[in-house]
């Protein structure tokens, strides 16, 4: 996968779909068209404006959020079924915390959640539970404004933990153990798992080789057993239409996060070359879910257009693969390669 295919699968979708939501995330976050880029000035006009924008909008709650963080309140029939959802899916379509103000409330939001300061506390079951939530809260604050200062001691934790439990270049649970019992002063032998979402966020300040560690850990885990289900990217079916494609993309993006994700995502993406534009698709480049897959995820990758079932189909599909190999060309280009042997 170059990135002169990459052009092509994004181009032919661009040319697809006029829906102003999805030309300006193509523009924006997979062709990396700068923010001040006239083209996409005029552009996010319409986007603001969209339906899938403005129903963000008006679904978020005066705190900020869209009910809990992470608890669904089955009482209440939500669309957005949680804070996280919610503010996944504004990173998704592309909104920053310069649009509007749907993602500067949301960030004030999970600051209120971190200093605790907001109506709603973060849970103590055991004394796991606050680690892992201040992890995954600074790592959404991360996404929405980097390098957050509210977010440093979290992360220099995890990186502490990170460096201690690779330091060998193989994970060392007990030596994880040690240093979450120094850093938490928990007890127990369970552990929080590694936070590698948080410290990819900040992976300029990793200590050398510890993200490679994680990879061949974290990553070849996932690749051999998959993340939370039994299909791997060692087990790819012959046809891409399968009612369990869209969940197999989990998996796929949670060893993406990582450079040197070609270790195990190589023969994954030439699958997904080889079936774009299959199955009697109206357009060359372009993938589609088929008509049994529903979201299992909650409504995070979307992007409504028109009436036409099929279509938004084929966006919503398109649009989450090229997602996909826009990370894994920028964790596997040459610069990438250059970069790390240089560190």
């Amino acid at each position: 996968m170059t990135r002169d295919d990459f052009l092509k699968h994004a181009m032919a979708l661009y040319d697809f779909c006029e829906y102003p939501a999805v030309r300006y995330k193509i523009l924006f976050s997979l062709l990396d068209i700068p923010y001040e880029d006239e083209r996409l000035t005029e552009l996010r006009k319409e986007f603001l404006k969209s339906d899938i924008v403005e129903e963000m909008y008006q679904l978020q709650d005066d705190n900020g959020g869209w009910g809990r963080l992470r608890s669904k309140d089955y009482s209440v029939k939500a669309k957005i079924p949680t804070s996280h959802v919610g503010i996944e899916r504004c990173l998704y379509i592309g909104l920053t915390i310069e649009d509007r103000d749907i993602l500067f409330m949301a960030n004030e939001y999970l600051l209120s959640l971190l200093d605790g300061t907001g109506s709603e506390k973060l849970f103590e079951k055991n004394e796991r539970a606050l680690p892992w939530q201040k992890a995954e809260i600074c790592s959404l604050i991360e996404s929405i404004k980097p390098d957050s200062r509210e977010c440093d001691q979290t992360f220099h934790q995890w990186n502490y933990i990170a460096g201690r439990a690779y330091e060998t270049g193989e994970y060392s649970y007990e030596a994880d153990r040690a240093a979450q019992h120094e850093v938490f002063l928990t007890r127990e032998d369970r552990l929080v798992p590694m936070q590698s979402e948080l410290l990819l966020k900040r992976r300029n300040k990793l200590q050398p080789g510890v993200e490679n560690a994680m990879l061949r850990h974290l990553g070849g885990h996932a690749s051999l057993h998959g993340h939370f289900w039994d299909k791997t990217p060692y087990d790819l079916p012959g046809d891409f239409k399968n009612n369990k494609m869209r969940r197999w993309f989990h998996t796929f993006n949670y060893i993406n996060q990582f450079r040197g994700s070609e270790l195990y995502l190589k023969d994954a993406v030439a699958w997904l070359q080889e079936k774009a534009g299959q199955d009697g698709l109206w357009e060359d480049g372009l993938w589609d879910w088929g008509p049994q897959v529903k979201d299992p995820w909650g409504y995070f990758g979307y992007f409504s257009c028109n009436r036409n079932y099929k279509h938004n189909r084929v966006v919503d599909c398109t649009m989450e693969i090229l997602s996909f190999l826009k990370q894994y060309i920028d964790n596997n280009g040459t610069e990438v390669i250059k970069e790390e042997r240089s560190r």
